[in-house]
Protein backbone atom coordinates (compact mmCIF):
# COMPACT_ATOMS: atom_id res chain seq x y z
CA UNK A 1 0.00 0.00 0.00
CA UNK A 2 1.24 3.36 -0.94
CA UNK A 3 1.37 6.36 2.07
CA UNK A 4 0.77 10.08 0.64
CA UNK A 5 2.27 12.66 2.51
CA UNK A 6 0.05 15.84 2.56
CA UNK A 7 2.18 18.74 1.48
CA UNK A 8 1.92 22.03 3.81
CA UNK A 9 2.30 24.87 2.23
CA UNK A 10 4.71 27.49 3.54
CA UNK A 11 2.73 30.55 6.07
CA UNK A 12 3.01 33.98 4.44
CA UNK A 13 5.92 36.01 5.07
CA UNK A 14 5.32 39.25 6.97
CA UNK A 15 4.93 42.66 5.23
CA UNK A 16 7.94 45.03 6.77
CA UNK A 17 5.47 48.07 5.61
CA UNK A 18 2.73 46.78 7.48
CA UNK A 19 5.13 45.79 10.67
CA UNK A 20 6.64 49.34 10.69
CA UNK A 21 3.46 51.14 10.54
CA UNK A 22 2.04 49.22 13.51
CA UNK A 23 5.18 50.03 15.35
CA UNK A 24 4.57 53.77 14.34
CA UNK A 25 0.82 53.60 15.21
CA UNK A 26 1.71 51.64 18.77
CA UNK A 27 4.07 54.23 19.25
CA UNK A 28 1.97 57.46 18.75
CA UNK A 29 -0.73 55.63 20.90
CA UNK A 30 1.30 55.37 23.73
CA UNK A 31 2.74 59.23 23.38
CA UNK A 32 -1.18 60.01 23.02
CA UNK A 33 -2.34 58.18 26.63
CA UNK A 34 0.79 59.51 28.37
CA UNK A 35 -0.05 63.19 27.88
CA UNK A 36 -3.57 62.64 28.75
CA UNK A 37 -2.18 61.05 32.16
CA UNK A 38 -0.13 63.99 32.91
CA UNK A 39 -3.03 66.76 32.03
CA UNK A 40 -5.27 64.07 33.99
CA UNK A 41 -3.09 64.37 36.90
CA UNK A 42 -2.52 68.31 36.41
CA UNK A 43 -6.49 68.96 36.54
CA UNK A 44 -6.55 66.25 40.02
CA UNK A 45 -3.40 68.18 41.24
CA UNK A 46 -4.99 71.36 40.79
CA UNK A 47 -8.62 70.56 42.03
CA UNK A 48 -7.59 68.80 44.63
CA UNK A 49 -5.35 72.15 46.03
CA UNK A 50 -8.19 73.70 46.06
CA UNK A 51 -10.14 71.68 48.88
CA UNK A 52 -9.93 72.78 52.31
CA UNK A 53 -7.80 71.43 54.80
CA UNK A 54 -5.27 68.89 52.23
CA UNK A 55 -2.63 71.78 51.59
CA UNK A 56 -1.77 70.63 55.40
CA UNK A 57 -2.57 66.59 54.66
CA UNK A 58 -0.20 66.34 51.75
CA UNK A 59 2.28 68.78 53.66
CA UNK A 60 1.91 71.72 51.61
CA UNK A 61 4.19 75.06 53.07
CA UNK A 62 3.94 78.67 52.04
CA UNK A 63 7.46 80.63 51.76
CA UNK A 64 7.29 84.29 51.73
CA UNK A 65 10.18 85.09 49.47
CA UNK A 66 9.20 89.04 49.06
CA UNK A 67 11.95 91.53 49.22
CA UNK A 68 12.12 94.38 51.52
CA UNK A 69 9.20 97.35 50.73
CA UNK A 70 11.38 100.45 49.08
CA UNK A 71 9.88 103.81 49.97
CA UNK A 72 9.49 106.09 46.76
CA UNK A 73 8.39 109.21 47.74
CA UNK A 74 7.30 111.19 50.70
CA UNK A 75 4.39 113.69 51.05
CA UNK A 76 3.46 115.77 53.59
CA UNK A 77 -0.98 115.75 54.22
CA UNK A 78 -2.48 118.56 55.48
CA UNK A 79 -6.07 116.78 55.46
CA UNK A 80 -8.33 116.60 58.63
CA UNK A 81 -10.17 113.04 57.84
CA UNK A 82 -13.11 114.16 59.48
CA UNK A 83 -15.88 111.17 58.78
CA UNK A 84 -15.31 107.71 57.36
CA UNK A 85 -18.12 104.88 56.05
CA UNK A 86 -17.91 101.77 55.96
CA UNK A 87 -19.98 100.49 52.78
CA UNK A 88 -20.90 97.14 51.47
CA UNK A 89 -22.24 96.16 47.90
CA UNK A 90 -23.20 92.69 46.28
CA UNK A 91 -21.51 92.54 42.50
CA UNK A 92 -23.37 90.56 39.73
CA UNK A 93 -21.17 91.02 36.70
CA UNK A 94 -22.44 89.05 33.86
CA UNK A 95 -20.10 89.07 30.30
CA UNK A 96 -22.14 87.65 26.93
CA UNK A 97 -20.66 86.80 23.40
CA UNK A 98 -23.06 87.22 21.03
CA UNK A 99 -24.40 83.93 19.10
CA UNK A 100 -22.59 81.78 21.30
CA UNK A 101 -24.34 79.74 24.06
CA UNK A 102 -22.81 80.87 27.59
CA UNK A 103 -22.03 77.30 28.35
CA UNK A 104 -19.01 77.50 25.88
CA UNK A 105 -18.41 81.54 26.30
CA UNK A 106 -19.23 83.66 28.98
CA UNK A 107 -18.89 84.43 32.78
CA UNK A 108 -21.02 86.01 35.57
CA UNK A 109 -19.60 86.34 39.13
CA UNK A 110 -21.93 87.69 42.55
CA UNK A 111 -19.24 89.26 44.38
CA UNK A 112 -19.48 90.79 47.27
CA UNK A 113 -16.92 94.09 48.08
CA UNK A 114 -16.71 95.76 51.17
CA UNK A 115 -15.03 99.19 51.79
CA UNK A 116 -14.63 102.43 53.86
CA UNK A 117 -14.43 105.98 51.93
CA UNK A 118 -13.13 109.02 54.08
CA UNK A 119 -13.75 112.57 54.15
CA UNK A 120 -11.64 114.99 54.91
CA UNK A 121 -10.96 118.96 54.97
CA UNK A 122 -7.88 120.49 53.13
CA UNK A 123 -6.60 123.05 56.08
CA UNK A 124 -3.42 123.24 53.34
CA UNK A 125 -5.65 125.43 51.18
CA UNK A 126 -6.42 127.90 53.81
CA UNK A 127 -4.98 131.43 52.52
CA UNK A 128 -3.91 134.27 54.73
CA UNK A 129 -6.87 135.89 54.65
CA UNK A 130 -8.30 132.43 55.24
CA UNK A 131 -8.30 133.14 59.14
CA UNK A 132 -9.61 136.33 61.10
CA UNK A 133 -9.15 137.23 64.73
CA UNK A 134 -10.32 140.00 66.56
CA UNK A 135 -8.17 142.19 68.55
CA UNK A 136 -9.22 141.13 72.10
CA UNK A 137 -8.90 136.84 70.28
CA UNK A 138 -12.35 136.31 71.62
CA UNK A 139 -13.68 136.10 68.08
CA UNK A 140 -12.50 133.86 65.34
CA UNK A 141 -13.68 133.59 61.68
CA UNK A 142 -11.88 130.59 59.70
CA UNK A 143 -13.20 130.22 56.14
CA UNK A 144 -12.15 126.53 54.53
CA UNK A 145 -12.44 124.74 50.87
CA UNK A 146 -15.64 122.03 51.39
CA UNK A 147 -14.87 118.63 52.17
CA UNK A 148 -13.83 116.25 49.83
CA UNK A 149 -14.09 112.34 49.59
CA UNK A 150 -11.56 110.35 49.08
CA UNK A 151 -11.12 107.18 46.97
CA UNK A 152 -12.93 103.83 48.12
CA UNK A 153 -10.28 101.79 49.94
CA UNK A 154 -11.58 97.78 49.07
CA UNK A 155 -11.23 96.06 52.01
CA UNK A 156 -10.05 92.62 51.20
CA UNK A 157 -10.51 90.85 54.34
CA UNK A 158 -14.36 91.17 53.93
CA UNK A 159 -14.33 91.34 50.04
CA UNK A 160 -14.91 88.01 48.71
CA UNK A 161 -16.85 85.90 45.81
CA UNK A 162 -19.90 84.23 46.22
CA UNK A 163 -19.95 82.05 42.96
CA UNK A 164 -18.55 82.23 39.36
CA UNK A 165 -19.87 80.70 36.64
CA UNK A 166 -17.47 80.65 33.25
CA UNK A 167 -18.06 78.62 30.32
CA UNK A 168 -15.75 75.93 28.55
CA UNK A 169 -13.47 78.29 26.93
CA UNK A 170 -12.85 80.77 29.86
CA UNK A 171 -12.06 77.70 31.83
CA UNK A 172 -9.37 76.71 29.23
CA UNK A 173 -7.95 80.51 29.26
CA UNK A 174 -8.23 80.62 32.84
CA UNK A 175 -6.20 77.13 32.69
CA UNK A 176 -3.49 78.28 30.76
CA UNK A 177 -3.40 82.11 32.04
CA UNK A 178 -0.85 83.32 34.22
CA UNK A 179 -3.55 84.86 36.47
CA UNK A 180 -6.48 82.82 36.43
CA UNK A 181 -9.99 83.80 38.05
CA UNK A 182 -8.69 87.51 37.87
CA UNK A 183 -11.73 89.52 39.70
CA UNK A 184 -9.97 93.02 38.61
CA UNK A 185 -13.26 94.04 37.16
CA UNK A 186 -15.66 93.00 40.03
CA UNK A 187 -13.30 94.94 41.97
CA UNK A 188 -13.32 98.30 40.07
CA UNK A 189 -16.76 97.80 40.02
CA UNK A 190 -17.55 97.11 43.71
CA UNK A 191 -15.39 100.18 43.71
CA UNK A 192 -17.36 102.38 41.59
CA UNK A 193 -20.93 101.69 42.95
CA UNK A 194 -19.24 102.49 46.42
CA UNK A 195 -18.08 105.75 45.63
CA UNK A 196 -21.89 106.53 44.51
CA UNK A 197 -23.17 105.32 47.21
CA UNK A 198 -20.46 107.64 49.42
CA UNK A 199 -21.68 110.79 47.05
CA UNK A 200 -25.14 109.99 48.31
CA UNK A 201 -24.92 109.29 51.71
CA UNK A 202 -23.73 113.33 53.32
CA UNK A 203 -20.64 111.87 54.63
CA UNK A 204 -19.33 115.73 53.03
CA UNK A 205 -21.72 117.24 55.10
CA UNK A 206 -20.64 115.30 58.39
CA UNK A 207 -17.05 115.91 57.76
CA UNK A 208 -17.21 119.58 57.59
CA UNK A 209 -19.85 119.52 60.55
CA UNK A 210 -17.46 117.34 62.54
CA UNK A 211 -14.31 119.96 61.44
CA UNK A 212 -16.27 122.83 62.64
CA UNK A 213 -17.17 120.51 66.17
CA UNK A 214 -12.95 120.26 66.14
CA UNK A 215 -11.80 123.76 65.67
CA UNK A 216 -14.31 125.23 67.99
CA UNK A 217 -13.40 123.07 70.92
CA UNK A 218 -9.41 123.14 69.83
CA UNK A 219 -10.14 127.42 70.16
CA UNK A 220 -12.23 127.60 72.78
CA UNK A 221 -9.26 125.82 74.74
CA UNK A 222 -7.42 129.07 74.09
CA UNK A 223 -9.59 131.04 75.40
CA UNK A 224 -12.01 131.87 71.82
CA UNK A 225 -15.74 132.44 72.76
CA UNK A 226 -17.10 132.76 69.25
CA UNK A 227 -15.62 130.77 66.47
CA UNK A 228 -17.37 130.71 63.17
CA UNK A 229 -16.19 128.47 60.06
CA UNK A 230 -17.32 128.92 56.40
CA UNK A 231 -17.25 126.52 53.59
CA UNK A 232 -16.27 126.80 50.12
CA UNK A 233 -15.58 130.63 50.09
CA UNK A 234 -11.74 131.74 50.84
CA UNK A 235 -10.36 135.29 50.48
CA UNK A 236 -7.04 136.11 49.19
Amino acid sequence: MTSIDSATEPSPKPDPADDGARRRRNRWVRVAAGCAAALALLLIGTRLSLLPGLGDLLGEETHDRSGPAVLKSIQDMSRYEAAAGNFQVVVDLEKDTKFVPDAIRGTRTLYVGAGTVSAYVDLGKVTSGGVVVNEDRTTAEIRLPHAVLGKPALDPDRSYAVSKQRGLLDRLGDFFSDNPGSEQAVNKLAARHIGEAAEESGLAQRAEKNTTAMLRGLLGSLGFETVTVHYGTTRP
